[in-house]
């Protein structure tokens, strides 16, 4: 009996699939373990082949050669169907690990969107099973097949603009010619992308989410405002009087352009002069989402500097705090801080102007002696210490306080003066400034403590934020 066994052969067939089997799933097991602790992709393969494909081919094995069940059985066709199943998964696993699992950020192979893959696995695996059952079940699949491509121009037709769209949209999609965060100008919609589909793009404009169908991208031209890296220009186009010189207002226009918080920082602001007062600003800015703040923020500060250096911006040099009799008002509403008299106000109308900022201009830089002493009239400045790219505010001047008070020691400013709110000063030279001084000690006297508190209060905000970072990184 033993001799027929193996004479026969499944003798033979059921040692090896009894000892065999065990032992490759027991070296599979290792292997997977082993690639799953590198995180590789080929894990999910290896899994398939032993979970699925090793024990039912194990189990065709069993019925065809050891039992050796005639092939027109159903239970071998059923078997046979679902082993050829599992080994065209394993193919189409296999063959996506190989191909994509790896694939560098900038190839073909990474753009290709998920839904072609997806497509071409599902047309694979058709193609599979029907041939699978032409070969195991003798199924004629030559009609399925010429119905398939009948009906697929049938539906085609009927379908031909949906279809475009999509076909337009996963065409947009392969070629990648944006990505989420890049700013766009496309189809009379500019803002962020947001989210990109097989059927449109949403672009998130600032005041809503804009749906742009990809079949309209597809067929026009559009501006990707994110490429090339490097900062954003943030551009635009004033006019001042031909009287005013030029080279003095480039340079006004790029202190002003240079002194945004939105500007990128260690890049410069660049103005072209096209002649008859027209000039051009290039502000660099991190993206368009910063551009319009820039310009509303620039233009705003540009007409407060236009006027301190009289300028006419747009041609109209007017301003409201020129007329005649602010500055003799200002000066009286400041005469107590100066300790001034009736006598001094006439000689100081000669010596002083009036100034205004706009909120956030800087009204006196860190890093510089002063030459002039301003004395505030309306509105509040913020006193700021410049700490790792950043400010941190220690102190405030309000009415009837001296800003640039180091002029007077001819020391460097260790603090940026910032106009908190709309700000008017009086400016007083420093010969001015120090002739009252001579005559009135306790103006010089109620000068130096109020600059030694400033000292004290910029010692103190720091030696607390270095305890509160020290606290933080202890934790």
């Amino acid at each position: 009996m033993f001799e027929d066994a193996f004479r026969d052969g499944w003798g033979w067939w059921v040692i090896a699939l009894a000892v065999g089997v065990p032992v490759l799933l027991v070296v599979l097991t290792e292997l997977i373990n082993g690639l799953r602790r590198r995180n590789n992709a080929l894990a999910g393969p290896l899994r398939l082949l032993r979970n699925g494909v090793i024990p039912v081919g194990a189990l065709f094995a069993l019925l065809a050669f050891a039992i050796q069940s005639p092939a027109e059985q159903v239970w071998t066709r059923v078997v046979a169907t679902v082993f050829g199943f599992l080994v065209i998964l394993l193919l189409l696993s296999s063959f996506n690990v190989a191909l994509f699992a790896h694939a560098a950020e900038d190839s073909w192979r990474k753009r290709i969107p998920t839904i072609f893959v997806e497509i071409a696995r599902l047309v694979l695996v058709a193609l599979g099973l029907a041939l699978l059952f032409s070969w195991v079940w003798d199924a004629d699949v030559g009609g399925l097949f010429t119905a398939l491509g009948v009906g697929s121009i049938v539906i085609g037709l009927a379908l031909q603009n949906a279809v475009g769209g999509v076909i337009s949209g996963l065409l947009l999609l392969f070629e990648q010619p944006f990505k989420i965060g890049d700013f766009l100008d496309a189809a009379g919609v500019r803002g962020r992308v947001v989210e990109v589909n097989w059927r449109a793009v949403h672009i998130d404009t600032g005041s809503g989410i804009q749906i742009v169908p990809n079949s309209s991208l597809s067929g026009a031209s559009f501006t990707n405002l994110s490429e090339p890296d490097g900062p954003y220009s943030a551009s635009t186009s004033v006019k001042f009087s031909t009287d005013d010189p030029p080279h003095e207002v480039m340079a006004l226009l790029v202190e002003v352009a240079d002194a945004l918080p939105m500007k990128v920082a260690r890049e410069r602001a660049s103005v072209s002069y096209s002649g008859a007062g027209a000039y051009g600003v290039a502000i660099p800015v991190a993206g368009p989402s910063d551009a319009s703040r820039a310009l509303s923020t620039y233009l705003s500060w540009l007409w407060y500097a236009a006027r301190r250096h009289g300028f006419a911006l747009d041609g109209d040099a007017t301003d409201p705090i020129a007329e005649p009799g602010r500055l003799a008002e200002a000066l009286r509403s400041i005469a107590s801080t100066l300790h001034l008299r009736d006598d001094d106000l006439e000689a100081l109308l000669t010596a002083s102007s009036l100034e205004r900022y706009g909120v956030g201009e800087i009204v006196l830089p860190s890093g510089v002696v002063p030459d002039e002493v301003r004395v505030v009239v309306s509105g509040r400045a913020i006193l700021s210490l410049e700490v790792d790219g950043g400010r941190v505010e220690f102190a405030a001047a309000e009415k009837g306080d001296i800003i640039g008070q180091t002029a007077l020691t001819r020391e460097r400013t260790q603090a940026v003066t910032v106009a908190g709110e709309i700000l008017t000063v009086v400016v007083l030279p420093l010969a001015t400034v120090d002739e009252l001084i001579r005559t009135r000690p306790r103006l010089a006297a109620e000068i130096g403590e109020s600059l030694e508190l400033k000292r004290t209060l910029a010692a103190d905000r720091l030696a607390a934020l270095s305890l509160s970072r020290g606290s933080i990184g202890s934790r």
